[in-house]
């Protein structure tokens, strides 16, 4: 899996599979953000399965879908939100969506 790191709190990806979130436990991440709305594209994980799987394994979970590079304060908030948790991962198509939710959050 690759990502990117913005911070040494906070990184960035394309999308991921169910199977990728135990590697992302294991390197200290202890929140997911999904920044893709469901069905964007066939045949990827949904919001809930990803929600399922880190709720498994103890990971915070939020969706924050942004169509485009459109946001709002309450997604702003919402990040925010999961900052506050720890090291956090957010993912989008290619993670430029997750990068300016992230930028947004830092005004």
């Amino acid at each position: 899996m690759s990502f990117t790191y913005l911070t040494d709190s906070f990184a960035v990806s394309p999308q991921i599979t169910v199977d990728e979130l135990r590697s992302l436990q294991d390197q200290g991440f202890v929140g997911v953000v999904c920044n893709r709305p469901d069905n964007e594209e066939p045949g990827l994980p949904s919001a809930d399965d990803i929600k399922a799987a880190c709720d498994a394994l103890g990971l915070a979970f939020a969706h924050i879908p942004m169509r485009g590079p459109i946001y709002n304060d309450n997604d702003i908030q919402a990040l925010r939100d999961m900052m506050a948790k720890g090291k956090t991962f957010a993912y989008c198509r290619s993670g430029n969506r997750s990068s300016i939710l992230w930028q947004a959050a830092q005004k």
